[in-house]
C-alpha cells in the first residue's frame, strides 16, 4: 500500500478527494517522505527524525503553547535537517572527526533546506525549523547570526532537541553521552547556545525520566537495533516480525530479526550483506502516515477544506 492510500485510511478518510485540505495532507505527506529518505542516506542517525520531532513535541507542549503550535514544531522536528540532501555522502558518511573545511560544508545544510523549500505550499508551517534551528541566543550560530528574541520560538525548541539528540546518539568515534552528561551540557549553556526558560524547561523533562522512551529509540517502543561493526545504527519498523532482516547502511551488514527473551525482537548477523535492493532508502511510510495524522488536523485545514492561512 503506498503512502497517500496509508494516510488516507489512517485518517478515516472516504476515497473520494476531498478539496484543499486532503490534498494539503498528502502534500505533508509527501514532504515528510522525503524528509526520511534524506535522513537514510546518514547511516548513523537511524531515527534522528522522530527523536528530534517527539523531544520537540514534548518542550512545546510543556511551554504551554497551543496544540496548534506544537503540532506545527512537532513537524519543523521531523523536517529540520532538509537541507542534508545537499551535504555529499563522502562527509555525511565520514567514519571520522570533520574537518574544519568539511564542517563549513555540513554547516550550508539549513540554507540548502530552506531554499528547497522556497515556493513550496506548506513552507510557512516549518521552514524557521528548517533554516534556523542551529541559530543560539549568542549570536554565534548559524547561517544568519540571530540572537535571542530573534530567534523563533520554533527554532529555538528544535534547536535544543537536535542538540540533545546529537550528543545521546552514538558515532563511530564516540558512545552517546548518558542523558544527565548531555542536560549538564545543556545547563551550563543556557542563554548562550540554548534558549534560557526553554533549555531549563527541558532539562525538566529529562530529570523527570520524561525523555527516555525516546532516547535511543527510532519510534514508539522501539530501540535501535545494534550492529556488531557500527553500532546501533539498524532500524525496526513497527511491524516487522521474526524472520524477516535489516541492513546496517554504514557496512551493509545483514541481519534477521530472532525473537529475544524479553519479548522483543534481536537483531542477529547473518554474515552476508545486502546488495542495492536491500539497502536503498524506502521511507516508512506507517510512521509517517501516522505522524500526518496526529498533527494534520492541527495545522491544516481538514474538517473545512477551505484553504490554510
Amino acid at each position: 500500500m503506498g503512502l497517500l492510500s496509508f494516510l488516507g485510511r489512517a485518517m478515516g478518510q472516504p476515497s473520494s478527494p476531498r478539496p484543499d485540505g486532503e490534498a494539503q495532507a498528502q502534500v505533508l505527506a509527501s514532504l515528510l517522505g522525503m524528509a526520511w529518505v534524506v535522513e537514510a542516506r546518514d547511516p548513523y542517525t537511524g531515527g534522528h527524525l522522530w527523536r528530534v520531532s517527539r523531544f520537540s513535541e514534548l518542550l512545546a507542549r510543556q511551554a504551554g503553547l497551543a496544540e496548534a503550535e506544537t503540532a506545527r514544531i512537532s513537524l519543523g522536528g521531523f523536517l529540520h535537517d532538509l537541507g542534508k540532501i545537499g551535504i555529499p555522502d563522502a562527509i555525511l558518511n565520514k567514519r571520522a572527526r570533520l574537518s574544519e573545511e568539511e564542517y563549513a560544508v555540513i554547516k550550508t545544510h539549513p540554507e540548502v533546506g530552506f531554499r528547497m523549500l522556497h515556493g513550496h505550499p506548506l513552507a510557512g508551517l516549518v521552514s524557521d525549523a528548517v533554516r534556523l534551528h542551529h541559530e543560539t541566543p549568542d549570536g554565534r550560530g548559524y547561517p544568519l547570526g540571530l540572537k535571542g528574541g530573534e530567534i523563533p520560538p520554533m527554532a529555538r525548541i528544535v534547536g535544543i532537541g537536535d542538540a540533545f539528540d546529537a550528543m545521546t546518539s552514538s558515532r563511530p568515534y564516540r558512545v552517546g553521552m548518558p542523558v544527565e552528561q548531555a542536560l549538564g551540557i545543556i545547563e551550563a549553556n543556557l542563554g548562550r547556545q540554548f534558549d534560557a526558560e526553554l533549555g531549563a524547561r527541558f532539562i525538566q523533562l529529562g530529570r523527570a525520566g520524561a525523555l527516555d522512551h525516546i532516547v535511543g529509540h527510532s519510534d514508539l517502543g522501539i530501540p535501535l537495533q545494534t550492529c556488531i561493526m557500527c553500532g546501533p545504527t539498524l532500524v525496526q519498523r513497527r511491524g516487522q516480525q521474526a524472520g524477516e532482516h535489516l541492513y546496517c547502511r554504514s557496512c551493509g551488514g545483514e541481519y534477521r530479526l530472532e525473537d529475544g527473551a524479553d519479548e522483543r525482537l534481536q537483531a542477529k548477523p547473518t554474515g552476508a550483506r545486502g546488495g542495492p535492493a536491500e539497502l536503498a532508502p524506502v521511507a516508512d511510510e506507517q510512521l509517517i502516515g501516522e505522524l500526518v495524522q496526529a498533527t494534520a488536523r492541527q495545522v491544516l485545514s481538514l474538517d473545512s477544506g477551505a484553504p490554510s492561512r
